[in-house]
């Protein structure tokens, strides 16, 4: 459980606060006008109205009392600039905040955010992964050009285990998970996991190793 502020209550500080408070983290919500707070009540300890481009109302906060503090002023870069530099030199230990374009993420950095989010972006680039192949049911990257799969088997795996196959050695990915017919899920799968041919694979892989196998479910 960590302490975390969160500063805009645009859709995407919404959705954070709701899943945030899910797993069971402590959370103040800043934001502007009140009606933008209403919907995160049931997921954070304390929510307050106020303008944190006012170094008055940031001080208030006492943002160096949060492990984490997010800034997801989506509307006004500006806002959002001013807002990071001053939390970061008020002793905020670790500031995370959202970007919309590559340049306002340098700027940004350079500001004192320690990490930038592109949550536009990312959905946009998940999406475009997911729909552009028939058979890949979710999709998550990692690091560049390693990513996790779900996806169906090919053909000539099923009845086979992990270890006939040796599928990390032919095909250079590795099953980190099943799940079966009814969303069962089997993590870390053994070496004599054998595969039915209607489960999903969660891989974990290369990019251009996962896109040989999703040529072959073509």
């Amino acid at each position: 459980m960590k302490s975390i502020l969160v500063i805009g209550m645009g859709r995407f500080g919404q959705h954070l606060c709701e899943n945030l408070g899910k797993l069971d983290n402590q959370i103040m919500a800043v934001d502007m006008q009140e009606e933008r707070l209403e919907p995160v009540l049931p997921y954070v300890v304390s929510a307050k109205i106020g303008d944190c481009t006012n170094e008055l109302v940031l001080k208030s906060l006492g943002v160096d009392n949060f492990d984490i503090c997010f800034i997801c002023i989506g509307n006004n870069f500006q806002n959002s600039l001013e807002v990071t530099s001053m939390i970061k030199e008020m002793g905020a230990r670790y500031v995370v905040s959202k970007a919309n374009r590559d340049i306002h993420a340098r700027l940004l950095l350079k500001n004192g955010a320690d990490e930038v989010v592109y949550p536009d972006r990312d959905v946009a680039e998940k999406a475009a992964v997911r729909y552009s192949a028939n058979h890949v049911f979710d999709y998550t990257e990692l690091s560049a050009g390693v990513s996790i799969y779900e996806i169906l088997p090919l053909p000539a795996w099923a009845g086979k285990s992990i270890k006939d196959l040796n599928i990390r050695q032919v095909y250079g990915i590795s099953i980190i998970g099943v799940k079966d017919t009814d969303g069962h899920m089997t993590m870390l799968p053994g070496a004599d996991y054998v595969i039915e041919k209607d489960v999903h694979l969660m891989v974990l892989g290369r990019q251009e190793d996962a896109e040989k196998i999703l040529r072959q479910l073509r």
